[in-house]
């Protein structure tokens, strides 16, 4: 998934102690009291009192508000509130919201050939927020949207297009083929789907956790426009949605609390709100004129300061290790980064100490040398491109590396490129500002573009055909698993399979053959050490490419008011989990 504003991670919990899911008394995992880092393993402010309004802000926009249309990971995260998936992540601290668990189906998904076929059951009753039913068609419908139709609907990953078996092959999707028909999911009842995929997928019950697999009645669905009124499946539904500036949610009165065991629906209304300036998020969460931050980017660097400084401020805080990377994507399809040896110019002459320091150090994230974050399974130590200390071309050995490099690739003096980051984020601009030093020690000097979060992958940097037009050479990215596996988090930035117009997630728009075979072969692997081993060779195999240089595992300093109720640090999302949120 994609983070915005330097936005948590899947696998992030594994490095958090263990605890039990919330709930409404004081227990030695939940605490009322602040400190810093309580969040990280505890429920803070437990409580199950209902009423009031709970205020997210965000210092730009979504990338949508539809389900079948969303890759931020707050947005998959806040989702869920009117919006039910198939699978979802336990709502709990620590290694506990790890947890797979039935939504709307009734459990977890069976297969009776080793993963080829996968079979849920959907609960009986569920109701739309318009009063109607909710059937497996409903399901069926999410998926052919999202995942068929890229020219209307373009971010969101496109597992189900690659591995549903391809036995409708002139289907055009549901907008262009009315009367086509995917074969490779059937309904045969309304509540029963059936999946049938063109090899085995040993992550199945994880890749329908995601908010593609929300229903959408087919009647309802006006492609594009359907953000403007999305049907509700959660215990919120819209009230109001303005593009640009927020939306208000409010109880959805066809929800049952009986076929939900996972969700309170403790406030009254919940609302969003856009556009508003990072410095006035940080104000207002301290003031308690916001609940959370809507992206959970973490503080900016002039807040944290005074807050970190400030012993009660800091009892605020969570410093979460979101478990996502941040980087530089090299795009393999810009000159000169064509040529490997250019590329691995770059790495070595990068000072990552540096750029840890512009976004006001350690706190932020441990250096990385790895695509894989430490805590997801398959993940290896190791570094191909060293130099001492890590300070890249301030040093005198990374400074001769990266010279020989260019040397190599037939620029012994250098080059001009251009770099993109989202405008609305002042830490990725500082980390782009770091690159521009480092690199410009060598010749490659290199000029910031600045686009916002919203448009950001739609676009621009997610944009091949733009990326070209605008030599983009460097794209910042902080990326974190789609689901806590090797193949979660490597298959939709490495994967030539995976390049798409717009929306595009493998920024670096690498297609290497032995490495879309690796993916392929190991996620078909039925022997799961097997399988892990390999997601370490593969994130060996594309740093050898030098498609991407590992800057920092990400941490966030993420700020809870005192107003907030069950706030914690979910396992699932490496932010705050916003399902069961409430306000005193």
């Amino acid at each position: 998934m994609k983070r915005s504003r330097i936005t948590g991670a899947i696998a992030a919990a594994a490095a958090l102690a263990l605890a039990a899911p919330a709930c409404t008394s004081t227990t030695e995992k939940e605490t009322s009291a602040p400190a810093y880092n309580a969040g990280n393993s505890k429920v803070v402010n437990p409580s199950s009192q209902t009423g009031g309004t709970v205020t997210y802000q965000l210092s730009n926009t979504p990338d949508s508000m539809d389900p079948g249309n969303m890759y931020y990971v707050y947005m998959w995260n806040f989702s869920r509130l009117y919006a039910r998936s198939l699978t979802t992540f336990q709502p709990a601290p620590g290694q506990d919201g790890l947890k797979l668990v039935p939504d709307l189906a009734t459990g977890l998904g069976k297969t009776s050939d080793g993963g080829k076929t996968w079979t849920y059951h959907i609960r009986s009753g569920l109701k739309f927020s318009d009063g109607t039913p909710i059937t497996t068609k409903d399901v069926k419908c999410a998926i052919e949207r999202s995942n068929f139709a890229p020219d209307v609907l373009s971010n969101g990953p496109t597992y189900f297009k690659t591995y549903l078996v391809d036995n409708t092959p002139t289907y055009q999707g549901p907008y262009k083929d009315k009367a086509g028909d995917l074969k490779s999911i059937e309904t045969p009842n309304d509540t029963t789907i059936v999946f049938h995929l063109n090899q085995k997928f040993a992550d199945f019950d994880y890749l329908v956790s995601s908010p593609q697999t929300a229903p959408v009645p087919k009647a309802k669905d006006t492609g594009a426009d359907y953000v403007k009124n999305v049907v509700s499946s959660g215990s919120y539904k819209f009230e109001s949605y303005q593009d640009g500036k927020g939306a208000t949610l409010v109880k959805n009165p066809h929800w049952d609390a009986a076929s939900d065991p996972i969700r309170k629906q403790l406030p009254d209304k919940i609302v969003a709100q856009f556009n508003i300036a990072q410095t006035t998020i940080d104000n207002n969460l301290i003031a308690g004129n916001a609940t959370l931050d809507l992206s959970s980017g973490g503080i900016t660097a002039a807040t944290q300061a005074s807050v970190l400084g400030d012993p009660d401020q800091k009892a605020h805080i969570d410093n979460s290790q979101s478990g996502a990377l941040t980087y530089v994507a090299i795009s393999t399809a810009v000159p000169p980064f064509n040529n490997i040896h250019c590329r691995r110019a770059v790495e070595y002459a990068v000072d990552k100490v540096s750029v840890q320091t512009a976004t006001g150090g350690d706190v932020h994230g441990d250096i990385a040398s790895t695509i894989l974050p430490p805590h997801i399974k398959g993940y290896t130590k190791f570094n191909l491109y060293p130099t001492p200390g890590n300070r890249g071309a301030n040093s005198p050995e990374g400074l001769a590396a990266a010279k020989e490099q260019l040397k190599e690739c037939g620029r012994p003096n250098g080059f001009s490129t251009n770099i993109s980051a989202r405008s609305d984020d002042p830490n990725e601009i500082a980390i782009a500002q770091a690159v521009q030093a480092s690199l410009k020690k060598v010749g490659i000097n290199i000029s910031i573009q600045q686009y916002p979060s919203g448009t950001y992958f739609t676009s621009h940097a997610g944009a091949p055909d733009f990326v070209h037009s605008r030599g983009l050479g460097l794209i910042m990215q902080s990326w974190l698993a789609d689901w806590p596996t090797g193949y979660g988090f490597l298959d939709q930035i490495l994967n030539g399979k995976t390049i798409k117009a717009s929306g595009n997630s493998n920024l670096s728009e690498l297609n290497d053959p032995r490495i879309n075979d690796m993916l392929t072969a190991a996620i078909s692997n039925t022997d799961e050490a097997a399988r892990t081993k390999a997601w370490g060779d593969i994130d060996k195999a594309a740093m050898e490419q030098a498609a991407i240089v590992p800057l920092f595992y990400r941490k966030d300093l993420l700020y809870r008011p005192d107003n907030a109720t069950n706030v914690f640090v979910s396992g699932a999302y490496g932010i705050y989990d916003y399902l069961n949120v409430g306000t005193k």
